[in-house]
């Protein structure tokens, strides 16, 4: 987009002063992101949201303004950080949540850039992982008491492990991209899992496992550090929160920040879960929710994990089977061998199940 089309739709919002000038973040991959300038000093960031994958942008916004208030209320309360704790959201000139730009298929939104903040792609050390858990876990507090019945569902099925199941059955049926004889062992795997794939969900139906506000996307870099403490502040990529089991965004932490390797790395000798990194944000994450899950949540923390990396792995398999049409590749046997590495990470986890039982008992 050139100057005077993100300057348009900036000018859309009520900054409280014209906007002058604007950079693009490159960073993301899935909203078009902007820092806008304005006349008054200020930064504020524009984000064309994805509607190709959030087709309900109204329900998405409604969302993220509700639990962000939510957290803003909080954070007054109990003497925090209003302005930079969480993130702020600016209407539009006519009130609205976000502006539409009919003419173009677009929908735009804008919040306050916070200042003075940083964020990582990776924990590094497990110091650094127990903060990462905490902040989490804190979010997830901070919200215990918002009603998740009455969030939208941004992404219909994102975490029903039953419902990539039965995509996997229908891509391995269809074999569209004429490869699943070379994913044999992969197949067989998620095959003899079929029954783990409905543990949570099971749960969370028969009411063991209570409806929560989940963050859903709970990677290091979703986390924004202050720079003067080192510590960190606010919790951002809010589009995936949705109503979950708290099993949910642990899971997913532990799959993405505990592993020995990276999600794509083929010598599968190299992957396995890091027990000090479980442990370091185990402790983190249950510390920060400050008392407020029940004793069979804690219990069923490590299955969370192994459920999530599983489903991570059959959505991988899922896509080689299909022709590599959602995740992005970089070679032909990319999303076979993301797959084959997660299903290694299940099979490690099973083996050290009864430590990572060891390790949530500690906080009953």
């Amino acid at each position: 987009m050139n100057n005077s089309e993100v300057l348009k739709i900036a000018s859309e919002f009520n900054l409280g002063s014209a906007p002058t000038g604007f950079s693009e973040c490159t960073d993301g991959h899935i909203n078009g992101t902007f820092f806008v300038d304005t006349a008054d000093g200020k930064k504020y960031v524009i984000q064309r949201i994805n509607t190709g994958i959030f087709k309900d942008p109204d329900g998405l916004m409604r969302n993220v303004i509700g639990i962000t208030e939510h957290i803003r209320r909080k954070l007054a309360a109990e003497g925090g950080d209003v302005e930079r704790g969480t993130l702020h959201f600016i209407k539009t000139v006519s009130g609205d949540n976000y502006y539409e730009d009919r003419e173009n298929g677009s929908a735009w939104r804008a919040y306050v850039y916070v200042d003075g903040v940083e964020s990582f792609q990776s924990a590094g050390s497990t110091d650094v992982f127990s903060q990462v858990g905490r902040a989490f876990g804190h979010f997830q507090m901070q919200l215990a008491d918002y009603d998740a019945s009455g969030l939208c569902e941004t992404i219909p099925n994102f975490h029903n492990t039953p419902s990539r199941y039965a995509d996997f059955e229908a891509a391995l049926v269809r074999n569209a991209s004429g490869r699943a004889d070379r994913a044999a062992d992969a197949v067989e795997f998620v095959k003899a899992h079929k029954d783990v794939c409905s543990y949570i969900a099971d749960r969370i139906a028969a009411g063991v496992l209570p409806l929560r506000v989940t963050h859903n996307d709970t990677k290091l870099n979703n986390i924004l550090i202050d720079k003067a403490t080192g510590k960190p502040i606010c919790i951002i990529d809010l589009d995936t929160v949705m109503p979950g089991s708290v099993l949910f965004d642990f899971g997913d932490a532990i799959r993405f920040g505990a592993s020995s390797a990276a999600e794509d790395e083929k010598d599968l000798s190299a992957v396995f879960m890091r027990e000090d990194m479980f442990e370091a944000f185990a402790g983190g994450f249950i510390g920060g929710l400050e008392g407020s899950l029940t004793d069979t949540e804690i219990l069923e923390l490590p299955m969370g994990a192994l459920v999530i990396t599983l489903e991570t792995g059959i959505r991988f398999l899922t896509d080689y089977l299909d022709g590599d049409t959602y995740f992005r590749t970089h070679y032909p046997e990319h999303n076979l061998d993301r797959a084959r590495n997660q299903f290694k990470l299940v099979a490690d986890m099973e083996a050290k199940m009864p430590e990572m039982l060891k390790v949530v008992k500690k906080y009953l």
